[in-house]
């Protein structure tokens, strides 16, 4: 396997794309960043140079790739929130799906075939039993979710009348940092379950949320598939790595097979903490699935790929740290 092409990372400034670039770099890949930093902080990319600029500026792209010859684009640049998604769809549509087309073309043009895309758990929508394998229908019932699997669409054909060979990860929830201290997330007004929590733990929020008590679960409250952020870069070197030794294009799901209840999360970050947590329990969301927990076997046995952080504690634990070296930037 040659490491001579470079990877190019779309939203490598980001919070998932920043953690990737960092593998990236520690294992002594080649790697560039192009991010328009709308939500990405320049500071956030530790290795290899930042091409500040957008995916949809088509003749930017393919001038990077041939500049430094990329061999593999690894997708992150999106927007993901998803309320905003619900209240600006053609935002979403703009940015994720066409931003996705015009990328895909640079790639066709200048003849990079090995694409890693970020893709989302939001694709099933409401799975039945709360369990998603990537054969499950893909049901999205929100414009974020049906912007990512769009641009599926959109790789699924391509590679079928093409040389291009995508692998699709479809995450589901994200969470904890680097576990350094030096990089996090850091996106204002953020909604991840672990980051509101980590935020409240440093005074930054008032309380900390549920919606929903009165799920079909044990506690009541919903459960959801909690992935270490470094194991889920892992994966996207791990899909690398089948890609360069000729693997074909693939749907796999990132996530550990396991769920843990809302609670459980707070509960984890009293005991970490070790304070107690200002709870309000408000009512269900609308479109919140119960339970959303990945069938993820596929892709242990395709990528070969080991988590290494995944206990729950330590994804708190590491989403706290980084919570305090942001508070304590801001009291510098």
């Amino acid at each position: 396997m040659s490491q001579a092409k470079a990877i190019l990372v779309t939203g490598g400034a980001g919070y998932i794309g920043s953690h990737v670039v960092q593998q990236l770099g520690r294992e002594g890949w080649r790697v560039v960043t192009l991010d328009n930093l709308s939500r990405g902080f320049a500071d956030a990319v530790t290795y290899g140079p930042l091409v500040v600029g957008d995916i949809a500026d088509q003749q930017l792209v393919r001038r990077v790739l041939r500049e430094h010859d990329v061999g593999t684009i690894m997708h992150f640049a999106a927007f993901t929130i998803v309320p905003e998604s619900v209240a600006e769809p053609l935002k979403y549509y703009d940015n994720n799906v066409l931003g996705t087309r015009a990328l895909i073309d640079a790639a066709l043009a200048e003849g990079v075939d090995e694409f890693v895309f970020s893709s989302s758990a939001a694709v099933y929508g409401l799975p039945p039993g709360g369990i998603a394998a990537e054969d499950s229908p893909t049901v999205p019932i929100n414009p974020y979710g049906t912007s990512k699997l769009m641009s599926e669409w959109m790789l699924r054909d391509v590679a079928a009348a093409s040389r291009l060979r995508p692998v699709m990860l479809r995450y589901f929830n994200v969470g904890g940092s680097d576990p350094s201290g030096r990089i996090g997330q850091s996106t204002p007004q953020a909604t991840l379950l672990t980051k509101v929590a980590a935020e409240h733990v440093v005074g930054l929020r008032s309380h900390v949320s549920i919606f929903g008590t009165d799920y079909d679960t044990p506690d009541g409250t919903g459960v959801r598939d909690y992935i270490h952020v470094e194991d889920l870069a892992s994966a996207h070197l791990s899909a690398l790595r089948y890609l360069r030794g000729g693997g074909r294009p693939i749907v796999l799901n990132v996530g550990y097979g396991r769920g843990a209840s809302v609670r459980e999360v707070l509960d984890t970050v009293e005991r970490v903490a070790g304070q107690r947590l200002v709870i309000r329990e408000e009512p269900r969301r609308a479109g919140d699935p119960s339970m959303l927990v990945a069938k993820a076997d596929r892709i242990r046995g395709v990528l070969d790929w080991v988590p290494q952080h995944d206990q729950l504690e330590q994804l708190v634990s590491d989403a706290l740290r980084w919570e305090r070296v942001l508070a304590s930037r801001r009291t510098a």
